[in-house]
């Protein structure tokens, strides 16, 4: 296995995941972390839902990035700008100037040649690299089910074009996506079944389709373990009928619901280990990527108090 901060030493990280394993909160956690320690840092979230700026308790995002904490910035994707942003550095024209006939052609060009739009997105974050704006680029890519086709795009229209413009600006961000030492993928899980299947299958087709390297997986949502069998014993003798009896007498209430908990907490937590375990048998020989664990938050709401808690949670895996 390669050492654990080469994850924080590439430049560009796509985080992606199954729809609400917590991909956004653990992108903001991480780019937080990165800025944090004096690293220039953009996170851009690509399907501009509004859930980074809630992560650093922020205004909305926009395309125009906006510093929001030290040494970091943020911003959402928007592809018509990005497109407007290229074509005025590719004329060198003000960004505004002369564009507009162009840029109105946009959603017709992007629906005829599937891929458009995600060359002009993912090109904004590579040409981002490419300048060296930033020591690192965090994405909140869009969700598993639909990021395979983000990170492809360079690659299938690049074996469809063989010369010209376009042929030279895919191929230098296929440069950029294809070295491992500057990109990666980090898949987020949580210990379910399902988030752990999907995730499996998304390190294949990752391997598959693109050529993006994986950098890791990040699983979110794990529960400490409260008890050991010595408890668990206990709370089986404290179920029995008389037993249960002098325990309600002695907490003045009903002591059942209790030890239902207790009984939940210890079932949940093994098969949740349970899961981790075909997840960790599934990365066994990809000695490249890293295994990292993230606690369950009990929080009411998600913010910058998340944010920082999830930050922290990662800085101590990486280190440990």
């Amino acid at each position: 296995m390669v050492a654990v901060p080469e994850l924080l030493d590439r430049k560009l990280l796509f985080v992606t995941g199954k729809g609400g394993v917590g991909k956004t909160t653990i992108s903001a956690g991480l780019a937080l972390l990165c800025a944090s320690r004096g690293k220039r840092t953009l996170v851009c979230e690509m399907d501009a839902k509004g859930d980074l700026a809630s992560s650093f308790e922020v205004a909305p995002t926009s395309f125009e990035e906006r510093e929001v904490a030290p040494n970091l910035w943020a911003m959402s994707m928007d592809p018509e700008a990005s497109l407007r942003q290229y074509l005025a550095l590719q004329l060198r024209l003000p960004r505004a100037a002369g564009l507009g006939p162009v840029t109105r052609m946009f959603d017709f060009v992007a629906s005829a040649a599937p891929g458009v739009r995600e060359i002009v997105s993912v090109g904004k974050l590579c040409w981002e690299v490419r300048e060296r704006h930033y020591d690192m680029v965090v994405v909140d890519a869009v969700a598993s089910g639909h990021v395979i086709g983000q990170l492809s795009a360079p690659q299938a229209i690049n074996s469809l074009v063989q010369v010209g413009l376009v042929r030279q600006q895919t191929g230098w961000m296929l440069d950029i996506l294809s070295d491992p030492s500057t990109c990666g993928a980090v898949m987020v899980a949580t210990p379910e079944e399902m988030p752990v299947t999907e995730t499996i299958e998304l390190i294949g087709s990752l391997e598959r389709e693109t050529t993006v390297a994986l950098a890791g997986v990040i699983v979110n949502r794990v529960l400490p373990e409260l008890f050991g069998t010595r408890e668990e014993q206990v709370f089986e003798a404290l179920s029995a009928p008389g037993a249960t009896g002098h325990l309600s007498a002695a907490l003045g209430g009903e002591a059942t619901p209790l030890l239902d908990a207790a009984r939940w907490m210890v079932k949940t937590r093994r098969s949740r280990a349970d899961h981790l375990g075909r997840l960790r048998e599934a990365l066994g020989d990809r000695g490249g990527a890293l295994l990292v664990y993230v606690p369950y938050l009990f929080l009411r709401s998600y913010g910058l108090r998340a944010t920082r808690q999830v930050a922290s949670a990662l800085s101590a895996e990486l280190e440990s």
